[in-house]
């Protein structure tokens, strides 16, 4: 891991830090609201692939990390996470390989004092044989974690979705709904703070491998959405998306398998139940791959890596 500072439309950038000696892989990263600590959470190559997390502290360029703890003894895919703000939860969603490749989350509470970070038992989210392209974002109008995924076998590879509901060290989910009756790939959310929605970004196998958006509202336990939206009609991989809580918008990266591969972003906005977009930017004009995109609050910019 690494510290980066932006100053103006510029990053740069303190020294590297080792959090796993093992091989690493499907890591993702959230930031702790409440404790001011950053949640890395992974696959463990070095430890029979199981589910791992661990906790960040940031000290001026720096980063320091405590000890490594396995929220999953088996191995596990696709895992991505997202902090619970109402409840000061970590919520990491993740494929259990060792059991059908099933679907899971589990609550993590992480303690300041040391540097650690304790989970609750799995709860399964999607029992079917099959799943991948995971993630999870916050709902801080109603206080719920929405989940998004691929359900490759149960649903020919449908893009679904369920609320979470916290509650201590466990989550319950309300009922699957699809928002996408087609093949499903890289699928990304995020939560428009102003509009009160979740925005789920993804490659629309179904529809020419275009990139699509789709807008989603929370009530009580489940989600209903709004009607697909195209934002690059072009092959579209690489997805991300995060809401910039400066300008009121979503941005989406991706790569843009139409024009080279290029790095490329886009703005989009919420009305209602649906989005409209401005025009892409290339950011990248080269081949580019394994693209991220978060917002920092302090300097009101993205950075995409």
């Amino acid at each position: 891991a690494i510290v980066g500072t932006v100053s103006g439309t510029s990053i740069s950038f303190g020294s590297e830090a080792v959090f796993n000696s093992g091989s690493t892989s499907n890591v993702d990263c959230n930031f702790d609201t409440s404790n001011n600590k950053v949640v890395i959470s992974y696959q463990d190559g070095g430890n029979s692939s199981y589910g791992t997390a661990v906790v960040g502290t940031v000290s001026g360029t720096s980063i320091s990390f405590g000890s490594e703890v396995v929220f999953e003894s088996a191995s596990v895919d696709l895992v991505r996470a997202t902090f619970d703000s109402s409840n000061n939860k970590v919520v990491v969603v993740y494929t259990n390989q060792s059991s059908s490749e099933i679907s899971q989350a589990s609550v993590g509470t992480v303690d300041p004092s040391d540097n650690s970070i304790s989970f609750g038992t799995a709860a399964t989210y999607d029992s079917s044989s099959g799943t991948s392209y995971n993630a999870a974002t916050f709902d801080t109008n109603s206080n719920k974690v929405a989940i998004v995924y691929r359900d490759l076998y149960s649903g020919g590879g449908h893009g679904k979705s369920r609320v979470g509901t916290v509650s201590g060290t466990d989550i319950t989910f309300g009922t699957e709904v699809t928002f996408e009756s087609a093949d499903t790939q890289h699928i990304k959310c995020t939560f428009d703070s102003s509009n009160n929605k979740v925005v789920v970004a993804y490659h629309d196998a179904g529809n020419s491998n275009y990139g699509t958006a789709i807008v989603g509202t929370i009530s009580g336990t489940d989600i209903s959405f709004g009607s697909a939206v195209v934002f690059e009609s072009g092959n579209t991989t690489n997805v991300g998306i995060v809401f910039d809580s400066s300008n009121n918008k979503v941005i989406i990266s991706y790569r843009d398998s139409s024009n080279s591969g290029h790095g490329t972003a886009i703005v989009g906005t919420v009305s209602g139940t649906s989005i409209s977009f401005g025009s892409a930017a290339v950011f990248e004009a080269a081949g580019t791959e394994d693209i991220a995109i978060t917002f920092d609050s302090n300097a009101n910019k993205a950075v995409i890596a």
